[in-house]
C-alpha cells in the first residue's frame, strides 16, 4: 500500500456502475457506450483531484481500473521492494492481478506477458 493513504487528511471515492455484463450472453452484453461515458466521467473527476494533491496516494482495493501511474499512486516508494519480494518468491508470475506488482509484465489480458513492449 502507498504509504501516503496511512497520512491521508481525506478519502474520496468516485465510481461508475452498471448491470452484470457477460459478453454473448443474451440480455447480458457490455453496454461499451455507457461503460466508455462512465470511465469518462470517472477521469474527470480524478484530474480534479489530482491538481488539488497531485501527490496522493491510492488504496488499491477501491482505484481507479485506468490509472496511467498505477505503480506510484498504489504502491508509492514500496513499489520497487515489492517487485524484489515478488521476484523472489513468484519469480514465473504465478499470481498476477491487474495492477498488481509485476503486471506490468503481463499483457492487459493476463495470459500473455510482455516482453521488450510486445506481448509473447
Amino acid at each position: 500500500m502507498n504509504p501516503k493513504v496511512l497520512d491521508a487528511f481525506a478519502l474520496a471515492i468516485i465510481g461508475g456502475e452498471g448491470p452484470p455484463a457477460y459478453p454473448g450472453l443474451a440480455g447480458h452484453a457490455p453496454d461499451l457506450a455507457a461503460a466508455r461515458k462512465s470511465a469518462g466521467a470517472v477521469d474527470s473527476a480524478m484530474a480534479l483531484l489530482k491538481r488539488l494533491a497531485p501527490d496522493g496516494g491510492c488504496y488499491f482495493a477501491e482505484s481507479n481500473f485506468f490509472e496511467p501511474g498505477w505503480q506510484q499512486a498504489y504502491w508509492g516508494p514500496n513499489y520497487q521492494r515489492l517487485v524484489a519480494v515478488k521476484q523472489k518468491y513468484d519469480p514465473a508470475g504465478l499470481f498476477f492481478v491487474h495492477h498488481g506488482v509485476g503486471s506490468e509484465a503481463w499483457n492487459a489480458d493476463g495470459f500473455t506477458r510482455v516482453s521488450a513492449g510486445r506481448a509473447q
